[in-house]
């Protein structure tokens, strides 16, 4: 998976961009970017969100690395829309008005609803089910650009982490949020 950002205008020339948070394009992804653009029930926005492929409803990380399956843009907040900007406001206003602009029966799109209050039950239900992990989030935080203000808990024991780890040690060693990402992985391990 990657940590995405979509960027959609529908004005004079409609276009939609998928680039990661390193601002990368992501031009290999051309039926994804077409489909978002036809789909998503808005004139401009960037959207926050992550590039999977699904086998039976899980992520799998090879398929989509080698653009062996069907890529879907899995979207979880929303930054921009329709000339507004939405970072400063709470998590749970921009999740309700992402909610109301992510069409329900689509097929390259889905939106990534949010549990209250029974976090650990979920990492048990995401860690049975062999999936990475959850993002635990609070409802009226903003989005503020480079500063983190939740936490990535992983499945240690997710069987994805093989080989992959080997592939993105150098963001990992790169990344400012050093402290936050042995945080999460202690947080993950006491959790289980």
């Amino acid at each position: 998976m990657h940590q995405d950002f979509l960027t959609l205008w529908k004005d004079a020339e409609p276009e939609c961009r998928l680039v990661s948070r390193k601002e990368n394009d992501f031009k290999s992804f051309r039926k994804l970017s077409e489909s978002l653009l036809a789909e998503l029930k808005v004139r401009s926005a960037v959207l926050d969100g992550e590039i999977v492929c699904l086998d039976e409803g899980k992520p799998q990380f090879r398929d989509l690395l080698f653009r062996r399956g069907e890529a879907r843009f899995v979207a979880f907040d929303l930054l921009w829309c329709d000339g507004q900007d939405l970072r400063y406001t709470a998590l749970t206003e921009r999740k309700h008005k992402l909610r109301s602009i992510v069409p329900t029966d689509s097929d390259r799109i889905m939106y990534c609803d949010h549990v209250e209050h029974d976090g650990e039950s979920l990492f048990r239900l995401a860690c049975e089910n062999d999936l990475e992990g959850i993002v635990a989030k609070r409802k009226f935080d903003a989005y503020l650009p480079n500063k983190a203000s939740w936490l990535k808990i992983r499945n240690t024991d997710y069987s994805q982490w093989q080989g992959r780890e080997a592939l993105f040690e150098r963001e990992r060693d790169s990344d400012p949020d050093l402290s936050l990402w042995d945080a999460c992985v202690r947080a993950s391990a006491d959790a289980v």
